[in-house]
C-alpha cells in the first residue's frame, strides 16, 4: 500500500477545513479526542456516492441497488480486515460506541445475566461503557464492581485480579482512557477474565485510531469503536463480537432487513451480523468509514506514532515547567491525550 509523504503539512493538506483561518492564523484544532475532523478521500466518497450511486442494499435486483450492496459489503470486509476479525459476520456496523454497548447490554447481558452476576468496570470508565452496565446491574439485582487505577491513571492489576471471580460473568473496560490517556494492559486482563469464565467487552474508541488491533489476537470477546474518532463520518461504528456470542444473541430491535422469514405467526431472524441491523442500514457512511481506514492505513504508522509522542513529550514538558499546574493521568504507557487543572482557575474558564 502506498504511505502518504511522512510530513504533517503533506497530510494536512488533505483535510480542507484547515485551508480556512482563525483570524490571520491558521485553523488549530486539538479536540480529536473528542471528534476528528475529515479528510477530503471521505468527503468526496460520500458526495459521489449520494450524488451517482445511491440506492438501498439488499433489496432491490436492479443495477443500482446491487452495486450499492457490493460497496456496502465491501465496506464490512474493510472493517474485518482492520480488526482482524474472523469472519465479517462478526462485524456489526452500529451509530456508535455508545449504541454498540447498549446492543451487548440488551441483547447479551439481559437475557442471560441473573440476580448475584457481576460486572467489572473500571472507575475511569467513560460514561457510556458505565452507565448501561450500572442501569442493568439495577434492573437485573446484578453486582455492579468498580476496580480501581492509581494515581497515575494505571489499571491496578492486582487489584483487578482480586475481584474477579465465579460470578463474574462480563469485564467491560476502556482500551485507552478517553481523559487520561493510559493504555490498559489488556492481554493481562482478557486472560484473567477467561480464567474465571467471564467475557469481555473492549471500549475501543479512543485506542482503534493510535494502537493496532487485533481481536483474535487479544481474544476479546467484544470491541466497540466510533467511525467518527478515525476521520470518518458520524453516526457510524462497529460492535466486533465473536460469532458464537452473535448466533446466541437475540436482537433488541427488529424490522426489515433482519428477517429471515416472516409468518402471521412467527418471525425467523437472520444469522450473523445483519441480525443486529434492523431498518435500512447506514450503508453510505458504512462505506465512507472504510473509506476512512483506507486513508488511515495509506499513512505511515512509525511517523504517526513518532510525532504524537514528540507532541506529547513537548506539551508535558511545558505544562510540568508551570508552578501552577498539574498534569491528571501520568501513566508510563499512554497516548497523546494532557488532562490538567490550574490552581484557582475553573476548568470551564481554562477552557475558554
Amino acid at each position: 500500500m502506498k504511505r502518504t509523504p511522512a510530513t504533517v503539512a503533506e497530510i494536512r493538506k488533505q483535510f480542507p477545513i484547515f485551508d480556512q483561518k482563525e483570524g490571520t492564523r491558521p485553523l488549530v484544532y486539538l479536540d480529536n479526542g473528542a471528534t476528528t475532523q475529515k479528510p477530503s478521500s471521505v468527503i468526496d466518497r460520500i458526495t459521489n456516492f449520494y450524488r451517482h450511486e445511491y440506492a438501498t442494499v439488499h433489496r432491490g435486483v436492479y443495477a443500482l441497488s446491487q452495486k450499492s450492496t457490493e460497496y456496502y459489503d465491501a465496506a464490512r470486509e474493510t472493517v474485518r480486515q482492520f480488526i482482524n476479525a474472523a469472519s465479517t459476520e462478526e462485524v456489526v456496523f452500529v451509530r456508535g460506541t455508545t449504541e454498540a454497548i447498549n446492543l451487548v447490554a440488551a441483547s447479551y447481558g439481559r437475557p442471560f445475566f441473573k440476580a448475584g452476576d457481576e460486572i467489572i468496570v473500571s472507575e475511569i470508565e467513560h460514561h457510556a461503557n458505565f452507565v448501561p452496565w450500572q442501569q442493568l446491574a439495577k434492573e437485573l439485582c446484578l453486582k455492579l464492581v468498580v476496580t480501581p487505577v492509581n494515581d497515575s491513571g494505571e489499571l491496578i492489576l492486582d487489584e483487578y485480579k482480586k475481584r474477579l471471580n465465579s460470578n463474574t460473568k462480563l469485564v467491560a473496560l476502556t482500551h485507552v482512557s478517553n481523559v487520561l490517556g493510559s493504555i490498559f494492559p489488556v492481554k493481562a486482563i482478557i486472560e484473567s477474565a477467561h480464567a474465571v469464565g467471564a467475557k469481555v467487552l473492549l471500549d475501543g474508541a479512543q485506542a482503534i485510531q493510535h494502537l493496532k488491533v487485533d481481536v483474535q489476537a487479544l481474544d476479546c470477546d467484544f470491541y466497540v469503536f466510533s467511525g467518527h474518532k478515525l476521520y470518518g463520518p458520524t453516526g457510524i461504528g462497529v460492535l466486533y463480537a465473536k460469532e458464537a456470542l452473535l448466533t446466541m444473541m437475540h436482537p433488541y430491535q427488529t424490522g426489515g432487513d433482519m428477517i429471515e422469514r416472516v409468518t402471521i405467526t412467527e418471525t425467523t431472524f437472520s444469522r450473523g451480523a445483519i441480525k443486529f441491523e434492523a431498518g435500512t442500514p447506514n450503508f453510505v457512511d458504512a462505506v465512507g468509514l472504510a473509506t476512512a481506514i483506507d486513508f488511515f492505513n495509506s499513512i505511515d504508522p512509525t511517523y504517526l506514532a513518532n510525532h504524537e509522542s514528540a507532541l506529547l513529550n513537548y506539551a508535558t514538558d511545558r505544562l510540568s515547567s508551570e508552578s501552577d499546574i498539574r498534569i491528571i493521568g501520568t501513566a508510563a504507557k499512554k497516548i497523546a491525550v494532557i488532562s490538567f487543572v490550574m490552581d484557582g482557575i475553573h476548568p470551564h474558564d481554562v477552557g475558554t
